[in-house]
């Protein structure tokens, strides 16, 4: 499973807390084995693969409650 590259305007928390993952932010990739605490620094592009059954939480802190428009809040759309 693969989630796709992005990036938002603040800092946030991830848990890794099954499985083993590749994080891509920006150009570095790094490997991470359960149970792990990452730190994805704003305005970094990341993504994130599953190397096996893998659980993996994000942490974002808002007040957005309309599951229809909380990727609106939390996503940094792209300067074409």
């Amino acid at each position: 499973t693969f989630a796709m590259q992005h990036k938002h305007c603040y800092s946030h928390m991830s848990i890794l807390a099954k499985g083993r993952v590749l994080v891509k932010v920006d150009d570095d990739i790094d490997e991470y084995i359960a149970p792990a605490c990452i730190n994805i620094a704003a305005g970094k592009h990341h993504s994130v693969k599953a190397m096996e059954d893998s659980v993996w939480y994000c942490v974002h802190a808002t007040e957005e409650t309309d599951v229809d428009h909380v990727d609106e809040v939390l996503i940094m759309k792209e300067e074409v």
